[in-house]
């Protein structure tokens, strides 16, 4: 056979062989194909088969409010917020406030109010982004933040379309997901500390930049786009709205001094009532009025209702019936183990040695407590001093150091045993003193000493307290009131307890008080002589127990004497009756300031002609008004 044939035949069989290994390598990638087209065709018919399922929409979803009128219960909360986010030059807020109370409601539906202003810079094109703080985890090496953005890197996370030529490529974050609206952080309290820091390097630049050891600004293959986002960051201008359910202390300084304050409130009964009988109506039931008493009594917050509302409803459902009863209401109460809500009321009569104080016990909530004292007289110089219903010692942690103090409630009491002894005429060593904080509740915290104080020396004088009469504030050594937090929220839960009277701090007063005391009285008080003679009832009372200054006697003495009759400089002897609250003023507070290292106190000088107590000043009566502050000789 000639040579040119044989090559002629061996290059065919190469075509041949070639032309079979392309051809079924192209039968191999449309079979591929097909069959990826195949399962994309049975998961797409899965997926709508699955979506053409759906349950009946769930009554917490049926109640969700949809305006800012079915908020209910946060109308100063709400005012806050429209004028935080809705004006012109909005701001970054954090609400606080227990769970179940309108918060997420109401950062969801302030953007739509926002839009609707035409002065806001609010775009119609403006985006929601929610986020929870709790599940917003981020990877230490940068490859994932669902928060402030990362960089996607080809070596970690595989090649990509920019992979091959080694390019990494910026995955944007909330942060700019967000950018001309608003970014809502749930529960922001929970958000890890370095994503804290982070956020707050965005909330200043308004921009995100972000780092690649891939990245290289003199490479040509790298696009422009990318280039710009490494070298000019990813826009972040937006408006934060972070809500929490924990207590503003329990926030870094740094995010709150950028942020505005806005507390909601914990919800009151009648709120409660209202959200449980709107809940029936959405599910088209009906209730007893004595079953809406039950939740009243167990709901702390309008979540809470609905649940409770719900599950009974399922119970007179499988009934046959259309009515929630109060069995139904109690049963469920029973079995998901509620717990009363943490409110007391006023006492129903005047009692000895029992004063109502308030305290503080979640974000803007807050309740009546009453502090019992009981007294033993005993050998003299023998007593003790006994407190319980109080937390022994806290510790407090934070920047890898930790600090444990004695308790500050503990402490205020070691104050209040100071001023009986120093100012009042009263030695505690004489007797035996239980100060107890009923109600299963730990207690801490300054602001009970002006009640501690009420109650012990109301026991030790037989004085009855007024029911009627609730108060707070922190107790100095030099018998002086001085300012607590939580103001707001104890005035209002007082009134809601029935007291008449509110005895606050002077520091604390505010004139807007005078314009909204809703049927109780706001009183703001100096010292502790005008607490007791608005605080104690002494119609009916003859003379104190032997050995204890009366009430008169004892109240004097916390106050201000006039300038010209005080007593001379290294003086021993007691001051005679001149004083009076209403004279006392700044003038006084400033010579008081000049005088105290030198001047000899009547009420601290030990003796009295006849080698008994001080001589005290003239009492003043109770005031129906604001008394005038007096200060403390």
């Amino acid at each position: 056979m000639h040579l040119g044939n044989i090559l002629y035949i061996i290059q065919f069989i190469f075509a041949v062989i070639i032309g079979l290994y392309f051809w079924n390598l192209l039968r191999s990638q449309h079979g591929n194909r097909s069959a990826v087209d195949r399962e994309s065709r049975r998961e797409m018919e899965r997926l709508q088969e699955m979506r053409r399922v759906a349950l009946t929409e769930p009554l917490s979803e049926k109640t969700r409010p949809t305006s800012f009128d079915e908020i209910i219960g946060q109308k100063e909360g709400l005012k806050a917020l429209r004028a935080a986010l809705c004006g012109s030059n909005p701001q970054h807020v954090i609400i606080y406030g227990p769970p179940g109370v309108g918060k997420t409601a109401a950062a969801r539906l302030v953007l739509e109010e926002a839009k609707a202003n035409p002065h806001s810079p609010f775009k119609e094109s403006a985006k929601f982004i929610e986020i929870d703080a709790t599940t917003a985890r981020f990877d230490e090496r940068g490859i994932a933040d669902p928060l402030i953005g990362s960089v996607h890197d080809p070596i970690y996370q595989g090649a990509g379309p920019l992979g091959m030529a080694g390019i990494p490529q910026p995955k944007p974050g909330a942060v700019t997901k967000a950018h001309g609206g608003i970014l809502f952080i749930d529960e922001i309290g929970e958000l890890h500390p370095i994503q804290m820091n982070k956020l707050l390097k965005v909330l200043e630049d308004r921009k995100v930049f972000l780092e690649s050891a891939y990245y290289n600004p003199e490479d040509p293959n790298i696009p422009r786009h990318i280039h710009d986002i490494f070298q000019n960051g990813l826009p972040a201008d937006f408006r934060l709205v972070g809500a929490t359910t924990r207590m503003p202390q329990d926030i870094p300084p740094a995010i709150r001094s950028r942020c505005v304050e806005i507390f909601f409130r914990a919800l009151t009964p009648e709120e409660i009532d209202l959200i449980a009988r709107n809940a029936t109506r959405k599910i088209k039931f009906g209730i007893d009025d004595k079953a809406v008493e039950v939740i009243k009594k167990y709901a702390t917050n309008g979540r809470e209702a609905v649940n409770i509302i719900q599950i009974a409803a399922g119970i007179a459902q499988n009934d046959g019936r259309e009515t929630i009863s109060v069995e139904d209401i109690e049963w469920v109460v029973s079995s998901g183990q509620y717990n009363p809500r943490p409110e007391r009321r006023m006492p129903d009569r005047p009692q000895v040695g029992v004063a109502s104080g308030l305290a503080v016990f979640g974000p803007n909530m807050a309740m009546v407590i009453e502090i019992e004292v009981a007294t033993v007289r005993v050998a003299r110089g023998e007593g003790e001093v006994t407190v319980t219903g109080v937390i022994e010692e806290e510790e407090m942690g934070g920047a890898g150091h930790r600090v444990r103090r004695k308790s500050m409630a503990k402490g205020s009491v070691d104050n209040v045993i100071t001023v009986l002894r120093r100012y009042l005429g009263v030695d505690p060593r004489d007797y035996d003193i239980h100060i107890n904080f009923p109600g299963g509740v730990p207690v801490d915290g300054p602001s009970a000493g002006v009640a501690v104080a009420t109650a012990i020396y109301s026991a030790l004088t037989g004085v009855p307290v007024d029911n009627k009469v609730a108060m707070t504030g922190e107790l100095s050594i030099r018998g002086q009131i001085k300012p607590v937090g939580g103001i707001a929220a104890k005035i209002e839960a007082a009134r809601w307890a029935g007291a008449e009277r509110i005895l606050i701090p002077k520091e604390n007063w505010q004139e807007m008080m005078r314009k909204s005391q809703g049927g109780s009285h706001i009183i703001p008080v100096r010292n502790l002589g005008e607490v007791l003679r608005l605080a104690l009832l002494t119609d009916g009372v003859e003379e104190a127990r032997p050995g204890v200054r009366p009430l008169e006697v004892a109240a004097g003495g916390l106050r201000s004497a006039r300038r010209e009759h005080r007593p001379a400089r290294g003086s021993d002897s007691p001051s005679e009756d001149v004083g009076s609250v209403e004279e006392a003023g700044a003038a006084e507070e400033q010579e008081e300031a000049r005088e105290r290292p030198a001047a000899a106190s009547p009420l601290a000088a030990g003796g009295s002609p006849g080698g008994g107590r001080p001589t005290p000043l003239a009492p003043g009566s109770g005031s129906a008004g604001p008394p005038p502050a007096s200060p403390l000789c």
